[in-house]
């Protein structure tokens, strides 16, 4: 993992602060979202990728591919997380003035 982060620092940065952006930038949509159902076997088949890497049970090149992507996700919905959670600082902020 520290191999990754100190090879892949740019383009873990980015994935970053594209998450950023688009937390941002995202416009609050009130429309009708993923069943519980389906978000139950997304975060299942997210459990599942995460212990297969910390496993190692993907050797080689595609386990490699594996980590990176699962580090850059991560980093993304942080990103998204931050970016949305500022604009609605923001926006709240700037109400309370007006």
């Amino acid at each position: 993992m520290t191999y990754l982060a100190a090879f892949h620092w740019g383009w873990l940065l980015a994935s970053l602060l594209l998450g950023l952006a688009t937390g941002w930038i995202a416009v609050v949509h009130r429309g009708q979202g993923v069943s519980k159902v389906t978000s139950r076997w997304l975060a299942a088949l997210a459990a599942a990728l995460v212990v297969v890497s910390l496993a190692r049970v993907i050797p080689g090149r595609p386990g490699y591919w594996l980590d990176l992507g699962i580090i850059m996700f991560a980093l993304y919905l942080a990103g998204c997380t931050v970016g949305s959670r500022l604009r609605d600082w923001a926006i709240s902020r700037h109400a309370s003035v007006t």
